[in-house]
């Protein structure tokens, strides 16, 4: 009985594993990069920002002693999104994660928000997430292994006022992810989701001394924002060896704000 639990002493363990992070420069894209270079892998950066990108690549591999590349590139863009996973594949030899955090929020009531508006956080978060993960799968059917894990949040799970069109992409994520796991299961691939609650992003930093902010945390049994730090537990946790039993998971880090 132990000898069979004996490999999973390093489940945790990254070491040698090539991670591609979308909207990995700055937020929880960011942190989480950080997270799955100190468990030892490779990561390769993407944003639009080519000089954020590379400052943050810098940062994290002197930190933590791995290769971290950063790639400029539009997510909305087919051609880009499949030149990302190629160069991934060139400079690093494989593609072993994918993490879809790149993402925007338009916040207001519906009357007074433009159809535009709607369109393009539907177009980066639910559009970009597929096209990502489209590109890094016939790499992952290759090799028979993969992890890609996307963004939801705790509003494609419940509603808040405001939010039509985030709660709108991140519901579709949610969705996505459930019927991607599905179809890519038979091929050893592990599609999960990470639906994260209110972290004190640069995506949040303009609402975080409202008395809305104080209303959403107090929907949390915290009561209050998260610490980046705090998010990198699961995207280590989803993309090792610890979680291979888990196909279609929607994890919540959220400090207990769907508990309730």
């Amino acid at each position: 009985m132990l000898q069979e639990m004996l490999p999973g002493i390093k489940q945790f363990d990254l070491t040698g594993k090539v991670a591609i992070v979308t909207g990995g420069s700055k937020g929880l894209g960011f942190a989480m990069a950080a997270g799955l270079a100190s468990a030892g892998a490779n990561v390769v950066l993407v944003n639009r920002n080519k000089a954020e990108g590379e400052r943050a690549a810098a940062e994290i591999a002197e930190a933590f002693g791995t290769q971290v590349i950063s790639y400029a590139a539009d997510i909305t863009s087919e051609e880009q999104v499949q030149a990302m996973a190629a160069f991934a594949v060139e400079r690093l030899g494989k593609i072993d994660i994918l993490i879809n955090s790149a993402g925007i929020n338009i916040r207001g009531a519906i009357d007074e928000l433009s159809f535009e508006e709607f369109t393009r956080v539907n177009n980066l978060n639910v559009n970009g997430t597929w096209l990502a993960s489209r590109a890094v799968v016939p790499f992952m059917k290759q090799q028979k292994s993969g992890k890609i894990i996307n963004l939801g949040s705790t509003l494609g799970l419940v509603g808040l006022a405001n939010r039509t069109p985030y709660a709108a992409s991140k519901g579709a994520v949610v969705q996505m992810t459930r019927a991607l796991a599905l179809e890519l299961a038979p091929f050893n691939i592990n599609v999960n989701a990470i639906c994260p609650g209110p972290f004190l992003t640069e995506m949040n930093i303009p609402i975080a001394e409202t008395d809305e902010a104080a209303k959403v945390l107090n929907l949390t049994a915290l009561k209050r924002w998260a610490q980046l730090r705090e998010i990198q537990g699961a995207a280590i946790f989803l993309s090792s060896d610890a979680c291979t039993y888990m196909v279609g998971s929607i994890l919540t880090v959220d400090g207990g704000w769907t508990a309730a």
